[in-house]
């Protein structure tokens, strides 16, 4: 059995689809196991074939490619998912991540990006990775100012390593009741009713640069 990392491939425009394919397939330590040309080809082929990784345009002639993030992520939260655009904006890199992208990349980027970002998403599919990320976070936090307090900013950071709120308590040296009264208050600012929600939007705004997998499942404030 192959070792190598499986790719299913979704693009609307076959010459895509070929030179694409034929640029990871070059990989060795890659092969594309199957193309699709619309969100319901891509899904049935995504089922059929069980690929670790789905390199997906964004604008298909049925849906988007985060049409099929969406669905993919509702059945396994261990494919890594791609997204390619040729409309890299702010919004686009938001709302890749928020359904559950594992990497964004422009159709502009060369072609080693799409490598990367796909070897990422096979090993890392829960975590978001996209070249524009810090800088779209840097504008949308210009209009978006949220003021967290010292303590709770050192809160936050832990809350984003995964730590609940007695080991969070514990590096901090405060009581756990504490602890929780912080979370609650982030929760607030953030208006976020959950961790994931508040980790979400604090990389959103840029309070977060980064975030532990295993954080955005952790519980609210246990």
């Amino acid at each position: 059995m192959s070792d190598n990392i499986s790719i299913l491939l979704v693009d609307d425009h076959e010459l895509i689809r070929s030179g694409l394919g034929a640029v990871l397939d070059l990989e060795p330590d890659m092969d594309v196991v199957g193309t699709a040309g619309s969100v319901a080809e891509a899904i049935t082929a995504f089922d059929r074939l069980q690929p670790q990784v789905v390199v997906a345009d964004l604008q298909l002639q049925d849906g988007t490619g985060l049409d099929i993030v969406r669905t993919i992520r509702k059945k396994n939260d261990t494919t890594g998912l791609v997204v390619l655009t040729m409309h890299s904006g702010d919004d686009q890199i938001f709302a890749a991540m928020q359904a559950g992208a594992s990497g964004f990349v422009g159709k502009d980027a060369p072609a080693t990006e799409v490598i990367k970002a796909a070897r990422h998403a096979a090993v890392s599919p829960k975590a978001f990775v996209c070249a524009g990320l810090v800088g779209a976070m840097m504008r949308r936090r210009s209009g978006e100012q949220t003021s967290l307090t010292d303590r709770e900013h050192d809160v936050l950071l832990l809350l984003a390593e995964g730590l609940n709120a007695a080991a969070i308590g514990g590096k901090l040296y405060l009581s756990e009741s504490t602890t929780k009264s912080h979370i609650a208050r982030i929760y607030q600012k953030l208006g976020a009713a959950n961790r994931a929600q508040a980790l979400v939007t604090a990389m959103r705004i840029g309070l977060l640069s980064t975030v532990q997998p295993s954080a955005r499942s952790a519980g609210a404030a246990s």
